[in-house]
């Protein structure tokens, strides 16, 4: 799945842990969205159908942040 770098920005901001938990608290935040919020409601849908689309173990294998150690 290619993710944009705005659509890993969004998923690193809120972030849980774990797919669904991601996919819930996008859902959460897009209800608190005015309908003006055009760009980052279809940012929010494109991701949030990207996440749907994916498994877990797909999931489990993105690197949402850098490893600054390498």
């Amino acid at each position: 799945m290619n993710f944009t770098n705005d659509e890993m920005n969004l998923m690193c901001i809120y972030d849980t842990g774990n797919r669904a938990g991601l996919i819930n608290a996008l859902s959460e935040m897009r209800k608190e969205l005015s309908m003006d919020e055009i760009e980052l409601l279809d940012l929010t849908d494109s991701t949030l159908n990207k996440l749907s689309a994916m498994s877990d173990e797909d999931y489990a294998k993105l690197e949402l942040y850098p490893d600054f150690d390498e």
